[in-house]
Order: C-alpha cells, then structure tokens, then sequence
C-alpha cells in the first residue's frame, strides 16, 4: 500500500466514525512561544484541550506535516544513523475533545489496523502507563491481547510521571498517559518488546501512540485536572508505511525511494544504498515545507534550524564527492511526489527552488575551506591521540564559516572524536552576552486593570457621547481622580478610539465634557478587549465615573484608513506579480505612510514595481464598496481571505473584501475603494535575508509627492534648457559626452605622460652609478603616478625614484626601487623619510611603496634631501 493511499484510508477512516478532517496547521504554530515547530497533530487544537478555545466539531483527524529538529524535541542528529528518525514527518492523528475517551480511541485504533490495514493481530503488542488499569483492561478484557503483549511501562519507585507511558507536547501544557502499539518484524531482527533489556532492537517498532490527555501542566511542574477529558493520538505515515510496504527501513518506502533516486541523480551516486543519500532525501523534505510555511534562512530561531538543515544536507552532497549547488534541484521531485497530497507545496515550488538556491550558493562559498579547516584539526587531534574537539574551535567554525555545531559534531563522530558542548556553550554566552550588552530594551509598565471591556465603535463612527470613565492610571496606579497636566492613561465603557494593533497605530483625539479636556496622543490596548487612551489632561479634572464625549482625529483616521486599504490591496497585488510565496512579514500604517515587509527572495524590478502600482490603481479607480464580515475562520478561507503569518484566529473572524482583495483584519478600511484617491510606491528595500520592504503612500499625500516630482523634473528640465519630456534623451546625451571627454582627457593625460617623462628622465642625477631621481608631478593621481615610475623604471635602468603630487592640500608620494640599484635602498624607507618631512606616513615593500603628507610647503625640500640619503647608503 503506498504512502499516499495509506494516508488518505487514515482519513477516510475516521471520517466515518464522525470525525471531521481538519487541514494541517503551520509547521510555524502562531502565538506559542513553547514550540519552535509544530512537532506533532496536536498543536493546533492545544486551546481546545485546555478549554480557552472551542471548535464547532467535538471530533476531528487530521494528516499533519511535523518537524522535529529544533527544541526539546529533535531527532536531526539521529537522521542518516537509524532507520526511522526524521527531522520532518507526517503524524497520522485522531481527537476527541470531551466526546469519547479510552474505550472508544482503542477500539478504533484496533479497528483500523487490523480491519482496515489488515495488520495480523499477533504481530502487534502494546504498552501502557504502570497505573493505568482502565486502560490494560480494554486492551486484554475487550481487546483480547494477551496479557504478555499488554505491557505496563513507568518506574513507581521514581518520578510519579517520568516515564515513556505519560506523553506531554512541551515543558507545559497538556498531558496525560498513553498507550503506545507495537509491530513485531519478526524473530530474524534483534531487539526485544518494550520494557525488556534488548527493548533498543529494531525488532518491535513503535506505530502509533494513543494519548489520553487529562492533566495541564503549569510552569512550576504541577499537574491538575483538565475540564474535559480528550484524546490525542500520533501515528507516523512512514513508519507504518514501513510496515505495509514490508521493508523495516522507512527509507526503503515508496516515497523516500524516490527521492533517494533523485537525490543519486543529481548528485551522480552510483551507490543507492549510501547513507549520506538518506539524509539528503529527509532534509529536502523538512526544508522546502519549512519554507513554505515562512521559515527562511537566518542565524536565529526556526532560520538558524533551516540553515542547519540545509547546510547537513551539502555536507552530504561533499561526502558523496560532488561539489556543485544540487540541493535545490530536489525541490521538483519532492513537488512531483508529495505536491497533490499538499497543493501550497506546488504553489511555491519556484520559491523554495530559489532560496534554497541561494542558501546553497552561499554557503558553498565558504564550506570547502571550513571543511579542509576542521579535516587538519581532526588529523592533528588522531596523530597525538586525542579524542576531543576544543568547543572553542568548534565555535570558531560555527562564528566565522557558518558551521553549525551538529555539523561540526556530523564530522567528528566519522572520526571517533567527541565536541566539547561545554566549551562551546561558553563562548555562545560570552557572545550573546555582549550582543545584550550593547541592545537597549524599553520596558513598558502594564495596567493592574480589572474591569470589563470596551465596546468599540470605532468602525462607523468618529464620535461617542455620554460615555463612562471607569478607571484612570497616573505612571500606572489607579487613581480616582485626575487634575490638570497629568499624563495619564483613560479606560472608557465604551470608545471610537482603535488601540494600535495588526500593523496600524492608534488613534489620537479628545475626550471632553463641559469641565474637562483631554488629549488623547496615543491608543493602546491594556488588555485583550479593553482599551487605553494615553495623553494628557489639559484642563479640569476627571473622575471615575464622570461621562465624557471621545472624539477621534478625523483627518488623521482618514489617512490611517486609506493607506491601510491600500496595504491591503498592495499584498494582494504583490502576491500576482510576485507569486504566492509573497507573506507579510510585519507592517506599520500610519497618517503618512503604509511599510509592508514580505517575503521575497530578490529586490523588485521597476517593471514589477509599476506592474503592483497599475493593479493597486485599477482597483481604486473601480470604487468599489468595503465589506466586512463576521464569519467562521474555515469559511473565511474557504472563501479565499488571506490568513496573515503568525497570527493566531479565533473561531470566528472579521473578513475585509476589498476590490480583488480578502483578509482576515480588525482594522479600520475606507467604505469604497475610490476613497484611497491615488496609490504610489516611494520606497523598495532589503531589510533581512529574504525580506523585502515597500513604502507607499495615498491620497493627499500622494499627489503631494507627485507635485514635489514634477517641481524637480521642471527645475532640471530648466537647468538644462528642454522640456520636462526631453528631460531623459538630454541627460543621456550629456552622459555620453561626459564619457567623450573623459576619454580625452586621460589621452591627453597620457600625451602629457609622456613628454613628462621625457623631461623627468633627464633630470636624474648619477649617484655612485645609481640614477637617482625625486620630482613632483602636477595634476597626477595615484595611477597616474605609478605608471610614470613603472615607465620610469625601464628608462633608467639603475635607479631609485620618487614621484610626488598635490591634490587639494593632500600629497600623494611613491617611491620605487630597480632590481640593480642596492639592496641598501628599500623604496619602504624611502618613502617614509620623505613622508616624515611632509606630515605623514606610509609603507610598501622594497621595490615601491606608497605615502601621503598634509604639508605642501615643506615638499621641495623634502624631495631635495633625496639624493643624499641615497647616497648615504650606496
């Protein structure tokens, strides 16, 4: 049975049993700062298990992509050494939330395999948690394993919950005991069943884990009861794969095979049994879905694992005896493989190509010195029969040519040679510690507010009258009363106000009554749903309790909400041009401006710049109207509205439908499009590896800078005499005279040259038979200047030189050295006695150097004293 029909039998499976398939999440999980990847299929529903989410189904099954090479969990260094560990993998995975538990979750999983899958029952033993009689119960009563293939796992002397048998995602979050199932491959492989001394053999391999998650873990460690009991489970597709396939390897299934092919033909590996050809197959896998996800090349976090990834898989490339950039060529089979299972894998496939193309081209620049480096340590390590890498030159190799430790660690253990991590770790802390030093943080003092929230709004109206005062903070205290010039922080019942959030700032205006004044210069939000007004009261007083009227900016908020249409409209029309890889990567929208930072590989041609500017331009100049909606995230989606990079959804969310556009936003928008008026792009940039920048601006303040523009071109145009339209057919033919003359000039330059040198030769005195001559040169550069010595040289024969210019008050000196003149004379000491007298210094070798000087006036005697030292040492 091949992967793929495995896969879709999983979901169709449980489809039947009421579960609905849910699309797989992120690899990148949004707004969880305990994971680095999503490491397996219950990521996604972590709220749903600790009640703080719900989900319209109680009952789901998803395929989800993982990755486990960053983080607590991480099976790279393991990749290429065993037969099943992956950086990047399919988790197989049923769940319930509150609806069925144990009975239920273990009677499906029999089901499946063996009905389904038809697994032999006597191939297949489980273990359970030691405390776990309920579970032990269904699988030997109801079940009927025998009670040998039923297996308590846990340590009662130990930890209550350090064991194998009790699963938790993270340090904290959900847990619970689980039940893991076991296949038998059979007495010709070594290994024994779980729990037993030989349990490290490969023959009782790990299939699937059902998880029976009842308990929260917080950050001190303590475990307490969740309100709902749920289920979890985890079955990875290439290990049962393996199974099915009836190899014992999962790189021997189907779907490895053929990227191990691959992997051989490009590298043009004979050998389809060669482990680096492993390695390489796995890391293209886990690279281009990490990519895809948004993950791109960098020194921290998810980019530093996806450079290290990368970076492994070269390595292999080397080990396989081939040098060139290959890696990126995998990105089309893994596309022909894997691209219907995952259409966004096929979408982006010309955008993984390039940026593993890049990272590959990058790093190829510099790994072949770095490895010769380490392979002389290492030599030199076995000759004087050491075992141990200094972590301090290991941590050189990682600073200086992007060696990742792993890597480092990769290379060592083919030679029996250990890392000093200790050493290393130190010299990344030292490190670290210095960039902290020098970082300066400005730490914001949060609200001890405990009232309810603020109703905004802000997306129909400007104004809000007979609102309520419910608390106020004076440097962060509540206080009951506020006078006079106090800066201070407002919370109403109800508000106009928009707190800055998703990109676009906060508002700024009044909130007033007959006694009070006060002016709102910024809105922020204190907590989820409540709402600060910053600012500073300017006259009366103000209470809790008291009720106000909160007017907002206008023609401020006017601005905002054109240039944030616009952004809208601009991602959009950046993801046509550009492609659908383009994800927002952070943005800033303000009365001025809109910045959008996205993903993209390579600077934006002016083509595809006035291409985003023509597609933003028709949609304003088609007017038409905003529409927002409240709706289910799946139904968004399933609408086409784009869900933005690490923001994490709730089930029901505000949709914005703008001309051609559809996002997930809670900001404020125009009502029609036509109210943007005129969109320009004044700004495109770098700003990170793989991150583009673009300003652009609207409405008024777009046909501000247009008129600037037109000033300029009227101004030049003025200057040179023509119109504004001939402007650019003028300024190239003034370049190319430009270039006419500057021909001229260096062929009359050399003209002078010549009748120069002539003159110069003539003046060189004889020195002991040495000719020895010094002279300034008028309007020469350096080049000039050395092409005259070098000229010079062959004139002369024997002979010492020294040519001197000034330009602007600076002195230009070089002297040069014949072969036959004296090894007493060294052109080096000669132009630093000369330089000395000038103000100035320089250096070389013994037959030319170079100096300069600041004092013109003392040149002539300078050049003068030449002579005598010559002679001095001849």
């Amino acid at each position: 049975m091949k992967a793929a029909k495995i896969r879709e039998k999983f979901l169709r499976f449980f489809e039947s049993k009421g579960h609905t398939i849910v699309h797989s999440s992120s690899l990148v999980p949004p707004n969880d700062p305990t994971l680095l990847f999503t490491n397996s299929g219950m990521v996604q529903f972590k709220d749903v298990f600790l009640s703080t989410e719900t989900r319209p189904y109680s009952r789901a099954v998803t395929s989800q992509p993982s990755i486990r090479a960053g983080g607590k969990h991480n099976d790279l260094e393991n990749v290429g050494y065993t037969t099943r560990h992956h950086t990047f993998f399919e988790m197989l995975g049923n769940f319930s939330f509150g609806d069925y538990f144990k009975r239920d979750a273990i009677h499906y999983a029999w089901e499946l395999l063996t009905g389904v899958y038809k697994l032999q029952p006597e191939k297949l033993s489980v273990t359970v948690y030691y405390e776990d009689d309920e579970a032990s119960h269904i699988w030997s009563n109801e079940i009927g394993l025998p009670l040998e293939r039923v297996i308590r796992i846990g340590d009662n002397k130990g930890a209550r919950y350090a064991s194998d048998n009790f699963w938790q995602m993270a340090d904290t979050g959900p847990c619970g005991p689980c039940s893991e199932i076991f296949y038998d491959h059979g007495p010709q492989v070594w290994g024994g069943p779980p729990g037993s001394a030989d349990e490290s053999g490969d023959r009782f391999i790990e299939i699937w884990n059902l998880v029976f998650i009842q308990f929260n873990r917080d950050a001190q460690g303590n475990l307490r009861p969740l309100q709902q009991q749920c289920i979890d489970t985890g079955m990875g597709l290439e290990r049962l794969a393996a199974v099915l396939q009836h190899v014992h390897s999962n790189y021997k299934i189907d779907l490895f095979q053929r990227l191990i092919a691959a992997a051989a033909r490009v590298t043009r590996t004979s050998d389809l049994e060669h482990n680096s050809l492993k390695v390489i197959a796995d890391h293209i896998r886990a690279c281009s879905f990490m990519i895809v996800d948004g993950v791109m090349p960098g020194n921290e976090g998810r980019g530093y694992v996806l450079r290290r990834i990368v970076r492994r898989a070269i390595r292999h490339g080397y080990k396989l005896g081939y040098k060139r950039p290959f890696f990126y060529r995998l990105v089309e089979d893994l596309v022909d493989e894997m691209g219907e299972a995952y259409p966004k894998l096929k979408m982006a496939q010309s955008h993984v190509t390039d940026v593993l193309c890049q990272e590959e081209k990058r790093f190829s620049e510099t790994i072949e010195q770095g490895i010769s480096i380490l392979e002389a340590i290492l030599s030199d390590l076995t000759e004087r029969g050491m075992k141990v890498l200094d972590g301090e030159l290991a941590f050189k190799l990682h600073d200086t040519y992007g060696f990742p430790l792993d890597l480092t660690a990769d290379i060592c253990r083919e030679r029996g040679i250990d890392v000093d991590d200790a050493a290393f770790d130190k010299s990344m802390r030292r490190q670290r510690e210095q960039a902290r030093a020098s970082a300066k943080f400005q730490i914001v003092r949060e609200l001890d507010y405990i009232g309810g929230q603020t109703i905004f709004h802000g997306y129909d109206k400007y104004l809000c009258s007979d609102v309520t005062v419910v608390a106020v903070y004076i440097n962060g205290i509540s206080v009951p009363l506020l006078r006079a010039g106090y800066q201070s922080v407002i919370i109403l019942d109800q508000t106009p106000f928009y707190a800055e959030s998703g990109g676009q700032v906060g508002d700024r205006g009044v909130i007033t009554n007959t006694v009070t004044h006060f002016i709102v210069s910024d809105t922020l939000k204190v907590r989820t749903n409540v709402i600060g007004h910053y600012g500073v009261l300017e006259r009366g007083e103000i209470r809790v309790g008291d009720v106000v009227s909160a007017y907002i900016d206008i023609e401020r908020r006017a601005r905002i909400t054109r240039n944030h249409s616009a952004t809208h409209l601009m991602h959009k029309a950046l993801r046509k041009v550009l492609g659908p890889h383009v994800q927002q990567r952070g943005s800033l929208v303000n009365p001025e401006k809109t910045r959008f930072d996205f993903l993209h590989h390579k600077p934006l041609s002016n083509h595809e710049i006035h291409s985003v500017e023509m597609l933003v331009n028709a949609e304003v100049l088609a007017n038409t109207p905003s529409i927002a909606q409240i709706l289910s995230f799946d139904n968004a989606v399933s609408l086409g509205a784009t869900a933005l990079f690490g923001e994490k959804y709730v089930d029901e969310v505000r949709m914005i439908e703008l001309g051609f556009s559809r996002e997930l936003c809670g900001g404020t928008h125009v009502q029609h499009t036509g109210n943007i008026g005129l969109f320009k792009i004044t700004f495109e940039g770098s700003v990170a590896a793989h991150i583009r920048r673009v300003e652009a601006i609207t409405g008024d303040n777009a046909v501000r800078y247009v008129h600037r523009l037109e000033s300029m071109l009227e101004e030049a145009a003025s200057v040179l005499k023509v119109r504004p339209i001939e402007l650019a057919p003028r300024i190239a033919h003034l370049r190319d005279q430009m270039r006419a003359f500057k021909k001229e000039v260096i062929q009359l330059k050399s003209k002078l040259s010549t009748s120069s040198r002539d003159e110069l030769s003539s003046r060189a005195v004889n020195v002991a038979g040495v000719h020895v001559l010094a002279a300034e040169l008028q309007s020469a550069d350096v080049k000039m200047l050395r092409e005259t010595v070098d000229k010079l040289k062959n004139q002369l024969d024997r002979a010492v030189i020294v040519l001197a210019s000034v330009d602007s008050g600076k002195i230009r000196l070089i002297a040069s050295v014949t072969p036959g003149a004296s090894k007493n004379v060294k052109a080096s000491d000669l132009v630093n006695f000369v330089a000395k007298q000038v103000g100035g210094s320089g250096g070389g070798y013994s037959d030319i150097a170079q100096a300069g000087g600041n004092n013109p006036s003392r040149l002539p005697e300078a050049l003068l004293s030449v002579k005598e030292w010559v002679r001095a040492r001849l």
